[in-house]
């Protein structure tokens, strides 16, 4: 049992077809061997997933056409303090700088993306899904830089781009990132 968890990272990728999975990065204070649950006794859980052609990707609040696949990670940074212990355990996690970082894979249909990139501008992208039952999850990333992309024309099947962004903290909504996740479950 892995106990003093806490998150230092999560990531996911969006892409046309399949099922959403997340990963989740831990960075626990010690672990020990354990013969029974510490929670109880476990119920089962009702899993209700996302599939990828439930998502969407909007900037500044339109639709983003073209998409073909797109990455976004969430780090904390977490910085461990291991400190010579009689337990073996770490002290803790110290945070560090937030990053939230991806990637937009697009097939080229317009300079939209090529010219936010060019003037340096700041946009908001927001990944976005929902189930027919009501459950959403929506990630805003309210201040988002993209770098100049290089453009390689392969063969006949057209031109794609890759922009690898970063969000950095808008001065207007005061934070990087709003999660909001909307589900049937009253407290965690």
């Amino acid at each position: 049992m892995a106990t003093g968890c806490v998150v230092d990272r999560v990531s996911w990728q969006m892409q046309r077809s399949g099922l959403l999975t997340a990963t989740v990065g831990l960075i626990a204070q010690g672990e020990t061997v354990a013969s029974s649950t510490g929670a109880g006794t476990p119920s089962d859980w009702s899993l209700k997933r996302f599939g990828h052609f439930a998502g969407s990707i909007s900037r500044d609040g339109s639709a983003l056409g073209n998409v073909v696949s797109a990455e976004v990670t969430y780090a904390n940074n977490l910085d461990r303090i291991e400190t010579i212990r009689a337990d073996g355990r770490i002290d803790g996690a110290d945070p560090s700088i937030a990053a939230l970082t991806g990637r937009i894979d697009v097939r080229f249909a317009d300079q939209t993306l090529l010219n936010q990139a060019i003037n340096g501008t700041a946009a908001e992208l927001t990944f976005a899904y929902s189930l027919p039952s009501g459950e959403s999850f929506e990630l805003v990333a309210h201040a988002v830089y993209l770098p100049r992309p290089r453009l390689e024309i392969s063969g006949p099947q057209g031109v794609q781009a890759s922009f690898d962004w970063q969000a950095a903290r808008d001065p207007v909504a005061g934070r990087m990132c709003t999660a909001t996740l909307v589900n049937d479950v009253e407290d965690y």
